[in-house]
């Protein structure tokens, strides 16, 4: 489906050298903050305390994050748990203090109102644990890469596959870079994000470069230069980009500003996504193919030359 059609070919390639400039500095400025300021890792990383409370009545969470954060305890996080009735209450460790005197603290401030909740368990996340969280998750993102390269190296070509893994990771290490620089809380939800974005990615790559190697087998094509038939790709392709992304970004927009607190790292890291994975597929994979030397014999095989019978 298409809104609108453009007529005359968008010259992208004329500007790869630019946008992938653009690229590389903002890929080198995101590793730059994610080495001098780290990320933010939340109480399922670090280590904290983690409770379980029942209402008699829906709970009101934005209440229950007020009252929470009058104890001044840190980066709290409060979240329904399966019903209305139920909360999930994540405390980052302090110095000092057991879980025990944590909850304590907490029921305390929630009762105070003359609420009628029940502590239904109490439970301490050791460093440990975080620890394994973290390498599950890189786990999780290398074999996602890996996976990628596979994908694309069978469909398309190898020179594809090592363009679209290197702008895919661009994405992935510019979110990252941003919750580094605003010191965002990282959370496992935000890392479903980028996983999820990983595979957004990629969708849109694959759009693009099944166009390619459609025009390189149109008969109307063959006198186009490689960076011809590239623009004519993209161009022909940027309806469907626009609306499909445009739909997709103004969901996860309406999740970023009415889902809550629960859902805010999830949608800031679609967000960013989003953005850059249009940006990085178009204008960072496409160039880094040309780069290394895609032709129209890498998409096509020659035809084998008819052997002469034999009299």
């Amino acid at each position: 489906m298409e809104f609108f059609r453009i007529k005359r070919d968008i010259p992208f390639m004329s500007y790869g050298k630019l946008t992938t400039a653009i690229s590389l500095l903002t890929f080198v400025l995101a590793v730059f903050f994610l080495v001098t300021r780290g990320l933010n890792f939340s109480v399922e990383f670090t280590g904290g305390t983690v409770m379980e409370v029942q209402y008699a009545q829906a709970a009101n969470l934005p209440k229950i994050r007020e009252q929470v954060g009058t104890l001044r305890l840190g980066e709290a996080t409060v979240q329904s748990l399966g019903t209305s009735r139920d909360v999930l209450i994540r405390l980052p460790n302090k110095p000092g203090v057991t879980s025990a005197q944590l909850s304590n603290q907490v029921m305390g401030a929630l009762k105070a109102d003359g609420g009628q909740l029940e502590l239904r368990k109490v439970e301490f996340v050791g460093p440990s644990v975080g620890a394994e969280l973290v390498e599950h998750g890189l786990t999780a993102i290398t074999i996602v890469c890996l996976g990628i390269m596979l994908y694309l190296a069978l469909r398309f070509e190898w020179r594809f596959a090592v363009a679209a893994i290197i702008a895919n990771m661009h994405d992935v290490v510019i979110i990252l870079g941003c919750f580094a620089l605003f010191q965002w809380e990282f959370s496992l939800t935000v890392l479903a994000g980028v996983l999820a974005v990983l595979g957004y990615s990629v969708n849109e790559s694959v759009v693009v470069f099944d166009r390619i190697r459609e025009n390189f087998r149109k008969p109307a094509m063959r006198n186009k230069s490689v960076a011809e038939v590239i623009d004519n790709a993209i161009t022909s392709t940027m309806s469907r980009t626009i609306i499909t992304h445009g739909s997709t970004e103004a969901m996860v927009l309406s999740m970023l500003v009415f889902g809550g607190p629960a859902l805010h790292g999830f949608a800031i890291a679609l967000t960013i996504g989003i953005v850059f994975g249009i940006y990085s597929s178009v204008l960072v994979a496409s160039p880094i193919a040309l780069a290394l030397g895609i032709k129209r014999e890498h998409m096509i095989k020659p035809p084998k030359p008819k052997q002469e019978a034999v009299v």
